[in-house]
């Protein structure tokens, strides 16, 4: 499931959030690369350590803890510290698959990587080039989002983000380990959590309603691991 999720940010963070990455010091990308990216990743990220990079992960931590959206789509058991990253001049990453566990780079908690995010900070028209492209059993999609939305797609996509020939492309990025490890059961569930809320609102609280809400509760309760 590829899922688009819109003003993750609020206008007043994401301002913050620009200022911080303006003024923030970069290291060269490939620090954090796992053995199969280290050829094909040329971009330049924050240090986790640095206060810049903490202050943003915990505004971005708040921003998907209030998301229902992406708590539905998500089913988070545990999310990664987000970290950030910037493209310019050029810079790419070739085609990879995520590394399916993960260290966290603040806790050294171990994560496996079901769910992959990326947050935009910076608008289409503020650089060239830069789409991710993500590959599923539908093909290829393209993706170059407005500032403060983000975009979520399972970690076993193979995926890739295009030469930024112009401008900078400023973005966070990061990592869940859901409660539901099998993408198409959590599509599943979405789907039908999304499809009781729009019966709510029409029917309100009928048998109906309650009969489909008791059964994704039953199929959670079946497939989720906890």
């Amino acid at each position: 499931m590829l899922l688009h999720i819109p003003e993750v940010l609020t206008a007043e963070e994401l301002s913050h959030a620009r200022m911080l990455l303006a003024n923030a010091q970069w290291q060269d990308g490939r620090a954090t690369a796992g053995h199969q990216a280290l050829d094909v990743k040329h971009n330049l990220q924050l240090p986790p350590q640095g206060e810049p990079a903490r202050e943003l992960a915990a505004l971005v931590q708040r921003a998907l803890a209030r998301n229902a959206l992406f708590m539905s789509a998500a089913l988070p058991k545990l999310t990664m510290t987000p970290m950030f990253n910037c493209y310019q001049g050029g810079m790419t990453y070739g085609n990879h698959v995520d590394n399916a566990i993960r260290s966290d780079p603040l806790t050294g908690q171990y994560v496996r990587t079901d769910v992959s995010c990326t947050l935009f900070f910076s608008n289409p028209d503020e650089y060239q080039g830069g789409e991710l492209v993500a590959e599923d059993t539908y093909g290829l999609h393209s993706v170059k989002l407005p500032a403060g939305d983000m975009i979520l797609y399972p970690s076993t996509s193979l995926h890739r983000v295009e030469p930024v020939t112009a401008g900078a492309r400023l973005a966070s990025f990061m990592w869940t380990q859901s409660m539901i490890r099998d993408d198409a059961r959590r599509a599943m569930l979405f789907d039908m959590d999304m499809a009781i809320i729009a019966l709510r609102q029409q029917l309100g609280d009928s048998e109906e309603v309650m009969n489909l809400t008791a059964l994704y509760h039953n199929l959670l309760r079946m497939w989720a691991e906890v």
